[in-house]
């Protein structure tokens, strides 16, 4: 009989999600239950939802750890630099977030959210919160309203672009290549 351990184990939270995406990747994310993670990490479902609300956040866990990631270094560039060159910084530390050992968990979520439109409009609501607080940055760098929307919105394009890119199979780069590729190419069409 399979002995379940106690809340405090090392770990239990990577331990969900590996379940988790070990269940996904076998049987779908539709018919994984929190009931079936937990059995998998060798864990409760009550200690389950001391780290998770649900089932989907298991896939959106870490997006305010993003967030701050961005908005953090965004803020940390000089205020002389222009606003462009704040966002890249921002875009380019969350290649601290994407290391490698995250791109299999990443490219199995990616799959997941594109086959489930609720996840989808989930995934969405996270982009356009993210969006929303490099603008309040940007606007903190004075940085006018209008620009900073605009700005940041160019700033999720690119993430996402990027993320597109280092998730597929055939991709070695890492995410911080991928960032500095695309807004190199970004400077080009714009004449910058």
């Amino acid at each position: 009989m399979e002995t379940i351990m106690g809340r405090w184990e090392p770990d239990t939270e990577n331990r969900f999600r590996a379940a988790a995406i070990e269940l996904f990747g076998e049987i779908g994310y539709e018919h994984t239950t929190v009931a079936a993670i937990a059995q998998r990490a060798g864990l409760t479902s009550r200690t389950f939802f001391r780290y998770f609300a649900d089932k989907p956040e298991v896939l959106f866990n870490g997006s305010e750890r993003l967030q701050e990631t961005l908005v953090t270094a965004l803020l940390a560039v000089p205020p002389e630099a222009a606003p462009i060159d704040a966002v890249s910084a921002a875009l380019t530390a969350a290649g601290d977030f994407f290391d490698d050992a995250r791109r299999p968990f990443a490219r199995l979520r990616n799959a997941v959210i594109a086959t489930n439109p609720a996840l989808h409009e989930r995934e969405l609501i996270k982009l356009a919160t993210l969006s929303a607080a490099l603008a309040a940055a940007l606007q903190k760098r004075n940085v006018d309203a209008q620009d900073a929307s605009l700005l940041a919105q160019a700033a999720i394009a690119v993430f996402q672009s990027a993320f597109s890119t280092w998730v597929a199979e055939s991709e070695r780069r890492s995410y911080a290549e991928i960032v500095v590729d695309a807004l190199a190419r970004l400077r080009r069409l714009t004449g910058q």
